[in-house]
């Protein structure tokens, strides 16, 4: 597996190695032990999954507190902008953002630590999202930034006409309104 470092720490793309030939093709999607290894130990107790259409915006997500989230993603068919924004008040990339295009053409994997809110917008006419989760889903404590913040200047490579939000979406605050977010110094380990 390949890790290649982004412009903020602990955000990582992973890439595996793919065997294929005539026949079609093997990789090993997750194995802790390398993971432990190559990215830092991280105990993941929960997957997803969700299949989307063309424009669809899914985002931008955290869960706060004792049930905050590191994810793992990647695509299975299809093709996505997958974008982690760093939520830390205080970190040296406070509001900055990562993006990666994933699909299950190129099986590239995106790390997303705690501390990050995390969205995607669907490229291809449609895709299947996996992730795997370090916390358990409390809907108690979800938090949200809003998609479209200026600050934040994300580029969804979508033409605005095109985004399809839920309606919970469409009312996110700003990131300098947002109630709630982390402190720079978050336990990333605590389950």
């Amino acid at each position: 597996m390949n890790v290649i470092k982004t412009a903020i720490d602990g955000v990582v793309i992973l890439e595996p190695r793919i065997f294929g030939d005539d026949r079609g093709y093997f990789f090993e999607s997750f194995s802790q032990k390398i993971f432990d290894q190559m990215v830092r130990p991280v105990h993941f107790v929960q997957d997803n999954e969700s299949k989307s259409k063309y424009g669809v915006l899914r985002g931008l997500h955290f869960q706060k507190g004792k049930y905050a989230q590191s994810k793992l993603v990647r695509v299975v068919s299809g093709t996505v902008l997958d974008v982690a924004v760093d939520i830390r008040r205080e970190s040296p990339t406070f509001g900055q953002y990562v993006s990666v295009e994933l699909s299950g053409e190129n099986k590239r994997q995106f790390f997303v630590p705690r501390g990050f809110a995390h969205g995607f917008a669907v490229l291809s006419k449609e895709a299947v999202f996996q992730y795997k989760c370090d916390n358990f889903y409390a809907p108690e404590s979800e938090g949200a930034i809003a998609w479209d913040d200026p600050l934040l200047g994300i580029d969804w490579h979508l033409d605005p006409s095109d985004i399809i939000l839920s309606d919970k979406d469409k009312n996110h605050p700003y990131l300098n309104d947002a109630p709630e977010l982390f402190d720079y110094y978050i336990d990333y380990y605590a389950e």
